[in-house]
């Protein structure tokens, strides 16, 4: 897939989105770990601009945030990291489900949730050992990160699904400088 110049604007202007966000909710006092800002921008880029500008956003949001917020954190347990790999695989999977094999977006949503969950569960069973840290079982990673998220997943079923064909239907993308 061939990303342009357009393309990739529009993907910085989501990954803006995805270091804002999070720093609205925690003016709120909601926690990032509990309703997942940082992720609406990244599964919008993912469904709405593809699987490359999804990869590109979910990658570089948490590392930027970090750089500029100190939000999620690199030290001494490496979330930006973490997190980078697990937008990665969010921003990638929603725009194969949706875009490339064309399912329907709750469905789409659904298994890119489980999917970046996973990535994250793989991710950390990697880096605990390099760390020095205990191993956990991939069940518990992957139990504890879905209950401590519960309230974001549904907010991201609730929101991503209207927003997303809304603007497909309304061309909105097309009005943001297209």
């Amino acid at each position: 897939m061939k990303i342009t110049l357009n393309s990739l604007l529009k993907t910085a202007m989501l990954v803006t989105l995805g270091i804002v966000l999070p720093m609205a909710f925690h003016a709120f006092g909601w926690s990032g770990r509990v309703f997942l800002p940082m992720h609406i921008p990244v599964l919008l880029a993912g469904f709405l601009l593809g699987p490359l500008p999804g990869v590109i956003a979910g990658a570089t949001t948490p590392l930027l945030s970090s750089v500029l917020t100190g939000m999620p954190p690199m030290a001494p347990m490496p979330i930006a990291l973490q997190m980078s790999i697990e937008l990665s695989a969010f921003g990638l999977l929603a725009g194969i489900f949706l875009n490339s094999l064309k399912l329907n977006i709750v469905l789409s949503l659904v298994l890119t949730l489980a999917g970046g969950r996973l990535a994250l569960g793989l991710t950390t069973m990697a880096l605990f050992p390099l760390l020095g840290l205990p191993a956990v079982p991939l069940t518990v990673i992957f139990g504890a990160s879905l209950v401590t998220a519960l309230p974001g997943l549904v907010l991201q079923i609730i929101a991503i699904p209207p927003i997303v064909l809304a603007m497909k239907k309304y061309n909105m993308l097309k009005h943001l400088g297209a």
